[in-house]
């Protein structure tokens, strides 16, 4: 069992290095498949749909992954998730060392990676209010996602760039070995996660009872239907995640093109704006206890989408800078809230399954963003997405505000 006490507990910090081994390689390919798509390809649209096709797997598996999540324990499919994913990426490495990886076969493995991304992410948060005590959910997921920006932003980022200039290949290959140790130490976590959470979370709120096992996937999206401030949160925050990713994915062109940055340069650049999203990760819990979710998540919305459209105006590698550490920390922010909120809200025997509704909606309007990015930059121009993304922060941010605005005093948002 976890300890209750104060600290946090060993298995927590089991869990939590096995998650900073996982980010660390995906930090790696944050930056290696974005630079493998634009060696082999000039065109906008072919390289945000290797972005496009890490998302897309939400809307196949999503909901298949919350009922497993469900029904089999975290620790089970974590591991064998990631053993898929070392199979992907040792393929992909041994393709491109031989220059047969052309850009169709990035775009598979990219979305084969996220099909083991869904099944491991979804697993990952039923298993988090196991290891800890419910008093201590916002500053677990502060840590978690601390650890996630450590990896994804700031140690992967230009370690992958590096390698990636080093050989083409070599990002993926270390990608696949951090992977590798992150299943053993999950394989070492106690049993209390290799099974379901049973019964109900507490505190469920009335918009709907817990929904037995044999509901089966839809049972998520029926309980998320029903609960007016998760609802809400799921669909504008899919808004937010949109715009996000149609500026992110031409990121490299832009990079490149406007600020004219190479390889490590892009690297570093996004190694930066993890110091921000390092940051608002710590402070998160705090920043929530004194100001409420519903008022943290009003401001990192705005700052998350509209931040970018400052490289509009000011197509500057300082903008440049102040773009990826305020993003960062808002995303960091919004992330740590929303999850938290999620986990306080939801019955334990249903987490999985909405956890799952809940991306499926978000990760399927992340990769469509993309993909509008890629298509919006080919035909206007690069500055495109960046405007998008700007005009959906006011609209999401408005919309979050007046429709989240609590009823009763007690309302948990």
């Amino acid at each position: 069992m976890a300890d209750r006490s104060s600290a946090l507990g060993r298995p927590f910090w089991t869990f939590w290095t096995a998650a900073a081994l996982a980010n660390l390689g995906d930090g790696i390919r944050v930056a290696a498949f974005p630079l493998l798509a634009a060696a082999l390809s000039d065109d906008p649209v072919a390289v945000a749909a290797v972005a496009a096709a890490q998302f897309l797997p939400w809307l196949v598996t999503g909901l298949f992954a919350g009922a497993l999540a469900d029904r089999r324990g975290a620790r089970e499919i974590i591991a064998a998730a990631d053993v898929g994913r070392v199979l992907v990426l040792s393929t992909l490495a041994l393709a491109v060392a031989v220059g047969r990886a052309p850009i169709g076969l990035v775009v598979v493995a990219a979305f084969l990676l996220g099909v083991g991304e869904t099944l491991r992410d979804t697993a990952a948060q039923t298993a988090v209010p196991r290891l800890v005590d419910d008093a201590q959910l916002e500053k677990a997921n502060g840590r978690l996602v601390a650890g996630e920006i450590v990896g994804n932003e700031f140690v992967g980022p230009p370690v992958g760039a590096l390698l990636f200039i080093a050989g083409a290949a070599l990002p993926f290959a270390v990608n696949g070995a951090s992977l590798a140790l992150a299943v053993m130490l999950v394989l070492s976590l106690p049993l209390t996660l290799a099974r379901p959470a049973p019964g109900a979370a507490a505190g469920e709120p009335s918009g709907g009872a817990a929904a037995p096992a044999r509901d089966g996937a839809l049972a998520g999206l029926r309980w998320l239907a029903r609960q007016s401030v998760l609802r809400t949160l799921v669909l504008v925050g899919a808004a937010v995640a949109a715009a996000d990713s149609a500026w992110f994915a031409i990121f490299v062109l832009y990079a490149r093109d406007s600020l004219g940055l190479g390889a490590l340069g892009f690297g570093l650049l996004l190694a930066t704006g993890a110091g921000g999203g390092l940051a608002g990760s710590l402070v998160a819990d705090r920043l929530i206890a004194r100001f409420r979710h519903r008022h943290v998540l009003t401001w990192s919305m705005a700052v998350t989408a509209g931040a970018p459209a400052l490289l509009v105006v000011a197509p500057h590698r300082v903008a440049a800078v102040a773009v990826v550490v305020s993003t960062s920390a808002a995303f960091a922010v919004l992330n740590v809230a929303a999850l938290s909120l999620r986990q306080r809200l939801v019955p334990g025997d249903l987490l999985g399954r909405v956890v799952a509704a809940s991306r499926v909606l978000t990760y399927g309007c992340t990769a469509l963003g993309a993909l509008a990015g890629g298509a919006l930059a080919a035909g206007l121009g690069l500055d495109a997405p960046f405007l998008l993304s700007g005009a959906v922060a006011v609209a999401a941010t408005v919309a979050w505000s007046v429709a989240s605005r609590p009823s009763a005093p007690a309302d948990p948002a």
